[in-house]
């Protein structure tokens, strides 16, 4: 039987690394372009994350709190296998060697009335993924997501004024508070985000933020909404075992993509931390660590700091287990993780190898 309808992961996510040409180039092989998160792995660039609702000249940065900024010649078109580089210098500077990560939604969004007010949703229900634009109102307000199913995660930024990133899910506190994905704090108890006062947790329609969290009535919003499908995306939390021979995290298929954040603690180093299989081909898969929170160039812990241990995973058939000692993924403390990756068997019954 088939254990996911999801027969190749790489339709809906999906890593592409290129070089920087200082010029305009495009980006071939993703096989589509909605969500591209993009990361210089030479320098110490900004991260830079577009999406096809706001428009390509439009920016965000996940290590900074910045309010959305316009880059003309940042990605010129979202096109049908990847998308189009103009001359900016930190996602196409020339020599780089970049990063982007990739997600599937639905283009350029329509109009979605399910909430209080109108967002512009962007909806792949098949890989559990929307991207939701709206113009915040006063108070609390309920957004239409469009997944059709309650979302496990959602990633939200304030576009206008500078505000801090806030992750929430059914992982942190049940909704009742949230994580900041620029920052190396542990869990923030603020309920307003995702679960005000008199108001329920996500449902399979809609989220409730009350918008006085984030600023002002008037201010446009975003949000990045993940359900999770069997054997392609898992949302989850494990407990650190503080030794070499790290926590094994089950997730039911081959990884291709894993970020992880310590929960319960915050400290120095506590960054949310990126691993993928198409820049760290073998395990463990260590040295090659990027940051959400971080500008720092690939496999750096600390800017110049080379003493420290940067944080390893094992890349598993069916999860990912630590193979450190450190903050950022194995102490005694609480985690939680985001990964993508391919199920062992799809509904085609073809099975995927182990790496």
């Amino acid at each position: 039987m088939a254990y996911t309808t999801i027969n190749k992961s790489t339709d809906y996510f999906n890593t592409k690394l290129y070089t920087g040409n200082g010029s305009t180039q495009s980006i071939t092989g993703v096989g589509f372009s909605d969500w591209v998160w993009i990361k210089s792995r030479s320098d110490t660039s900004n991260h830079r994350i577009y999406d096809a609702v706001r428009g390509g000249t439009k920016t965000l940065y996940s290590n900074l709190t910045n309010a959305q900024g316009t880059n003309a010649d940042a990605i010129t078109s979202f096109d049908s296998d990847g998308f189009t580089l103009g001359a900016n210098a930190q996602s196409n500077g020339n020599g780089l060697s970049l990063a982007s990560w990739n997600w599937k939604a639905n283009g350029t969004g329509s109009a979605n009335t399910d909430g209080s007010i109108t967002s512009t949703v962007s909806a792949n229900t098949t890989s559990g993924f929307s991207i939701v634009k709206w113009t915040a109102g006063s108070g609390v307000s309920g957004i239409g997501h469009g997944l059709g199913v309650i979302p496990k995660l959602i990633i939200c930024k304030n576009l206008s004024v500078s505000s801090a990133w806030t992750v929430g899910s059914d992982l942190l506190n049940d909704w009742g508070g949230y994580l900041g994905l620029q920052s190396t704090n542990a869990l923030n108890s603020e309920t307003r985000m995702y679960k005000p006062s008199g108001y329920s947790s996500p449902t399979a329609s809609l989220f409730y933020q009350d918008h006085s969290a984030f600023g002002s009535a008037g201010e446009d919003m975003i949000a990045y909404c993940f359900a999770e499908k069997t054997g392609y995306s898992k949302f989850g939390s494990y407990t650190g075992n503080g030794s070499t021979d790290g926590t094994f995290v089950y997730t039911g298929f081959k990884p291709a993509f894993v970020m992880i954040k310590c929960s319960s603690s915050g400290g120095s180093y506590t960054s949310w931390s990126i691993f993928d299989t198409t820049r760290q081909t073998f395990n463990v898969n260590s040295g090659k660590t990027l940051y959400a929170n971080r500008s720092y160039e690939e496999g750096k812990r600390g800017q110049g700091d080379a003493s420290t241990t940067i944080p390893g995973i094992d890349m598993l058939s069916n999860g990912f287990k630590c193979r450190v000692l450190n903050d950022e993924v194995n102490n005694t403390a609480e985690y939680i993780y985001m990964a993508f990756g391919q199920s062992l068997v799809g509904s085609n019954n073809v099975p995927c190898t182990a790496r």
